[in-house]
C-alpha cells in the first residue's frame, strides 16, 4: 500500500469511529421553555413564548408573563434568574425595572424575558407589537 492510500484508510477509519454529536436542536429555545416554566412555578399567569428571530434581530425568543404584584413580579423575575443560572450558567447581560417591580425585563442575548403587572401589559402590547412573530406553545402546570 502506498502511503496515500495508507494515510486515506486511517482518515477513514477515524471517520467510521468518531460519532458526530449535532447541536441541540434549539439551545435558545429550551433556555426560553425553561425561563417560562421557572414564571409558572411562581404562579405567572398568561405565559407566552414568541419566536422573534424571524422578525428581529433583538433576541431569538421572548417569554412575556403576568404577575399580579410587585412582589409576585420579582418573585417571578427571581425564579427565571435561578433557573438560568442552575440549569444553563446563564446570567443576564442585562436586568432592567427590579426596583420599580411593575416591568422586569431580563435579557439574556437570544432570549428576552418580561414579566409585567396586568396594566403595564396591556400599555405596552408586545404581543400586539410582535404579532407577526411566532407564537411557540407553552403548557403551563398549572
Amino acid at each position: 500500500m502506498t502511503d496515500h492510500q495508507n494515510a486515506m484508510t486511517s482518515v477513514q477509519s477515524l471517520a467510521e469511529q468518531t460519532t458526530v454529536t449535532p447541536p441541540a436542536e434549539d439551545a435558545a429555545l429550551t433556555l426560553a421553555q425553561a425561563i417560562a416554566s421557572a414564571a409558572d412555578d411562581r404562579k405567572g399567569a398568561d405565559i407566552r413564548i414568541l419566536k422573534v428571530v424571524e422578525v428581529s434581530y433583538i433576541a431569538d425568543y421572548f417569554v412575556i408573563v403576568t404577575g399580579f404584584s410587585a412582589a409576585q413580579v420579582r418573585a417571578i423575575s427571581s425564579s427565571m434568574l435561578e433557573t438560568a443560572a442552575v440549569n444553563f450558567d446563564r446570567r443576564p447581560l442585562r436586568i432592567e425595572g427590579q426596583t420599580e417591580g411593575s416591568w422586569i425585563l431580563q435579557d439574556y442575548g437570544e432570549v428576552i424575558a418580561h414579566v409585567f403587572m396586568p396594566d403595564e401589559r396591556e400599555y405596552y402590547g408586545l404581543e400586539a407589537f410582535w404579532g407577526h412573530a411566532e407564537a411557540v406553545p407553552f403548557d403551563a402546570a398549572s
